[in-house]
């Protein structure tokens, strides 16, 4: 699994098959391990790639940086255009959704395709996290209770991951938890909460919200799956997929079943499946190759 310098660090990615790019990006506290059952399950003609956002996984964890929305930003674009990637197909989950969509109304013309679930589609409000959410996150945001929590405690790495995955196993938690074994290590995973847009607020994050929530209600021609789970702790629930379908032009949604926030840990065959035949209704690979291994 290569690592590829980028700006003043690396970027690790995890890579399976040969053909058409399709990127998929984690979110928060995770890393491209989150990918590795759905990686070679899209089938052929597709070049999977997932890499490790800056700072987490086995990326480099640069000291120079604040970990901001805009930070990785940056270091994805740089590492797409490292690695030679002209036009590409997203698939986002939390995080990586927000850095997919960002990218993608960025770069109009280079987005073949795009697929995203439990991620942030619009600017929020407090009262549209859940009522048991808004304190935790307003401690989040909270200058001292935040460094306690996430450097110190280590909560979303020893007690969030866990209770947003209906069965996390050991041996993955431990590869979950390797990247941080320091508070230092974990200025990253603090620095997602607070990026989130809520009451406009960071009002850069808010900003490019808005900027591609225009470009989803105005890129025709461009096809999006939007992936639905239910019965477990999630971000995006029946209010969020309804203004999805309501403001999202050529959007497709899929029911994955059962999962927690991080679904690919709970429904990882069904994901790939709905990605898979959506690829192959949108015409999505590259027929004339052959399957490569991990």
């Amino acid at each position: 699994m290569p690592h590829t310098s980028v700006l003043s660090s690396t970027i690790h990615h995890r890579e399976v098959g040969a053909g058409a790019p399709v990127v998929f990006l984690h979110g928060n506290p995770t890393s491209s391990y989150l990918w590795r059952k759905i990686l070679g399950a899209v089938g052929p003609g597709v070049r999977s790639l997932a890499p490790d956002l800056i700072g987490m996984g086995e990326s480099g964890k640069p000291d120079d940086i604040a970990y901001t929305f805009a930070d990785h930003a940056t270091y994805l674009g740089a590492w797409i255009e490292a690695l030679g990637l002209d036009t590409i197909t997203l698939v986002g989950h939390d995080w990586g959704g927000a850095l997919a969509l960002d990218w993608a109304a960025r770069h109009p013309d280079r987005v073949c395709g795009l697929s995203f679930f439990e991620t942030i589609v619009r600017p929020m409000q407090w009262d549209d996290l859940p009522e048991s959410a808004r304190p935790v996150f307003k401690n989040f945001r909270d200058r001292g209770s935040g460094e306690r929590l996430v450097l110190e405690e280590n909560v979303f790495i020893e007690q969030a991951l866990p209770f947003n995955i209906k069965h996390l196993a050991p041996e993955d938690h431990e590869i979950y938890r390797a990247p941080y074994p320091t508070p230092a290590s974990r200025r990253p995973l603090l620095a997602w909460p607070r990026s989130m847009p809520i009451s406009g607020e960071p009002a850069d994050v808010d900003e490019r919200v808005r900027r591609y929530d225009e470009w989803l209600s105005t890129s025709e021609g461009i096809p999006k799956l939007h992936l639905t789970f239910h019965d477990g702790p999630g971000l995006m629930g029946p209010a969020v997929a309804a203004w999805c379908r309501d403001n999202i032009v050529d959007l497709e949604t899929v029911d994955c079943g059962d999962a927690g926030h991080h679904a690919p840990e709970d429904q990882p065959d069904a994901i790939a499946a709905a990605i898979s035949s959506w690829l192959d209704r949108h015409g999505l690979r590259d027929t004339g190759t052959t399957p490569g291994g991990p």
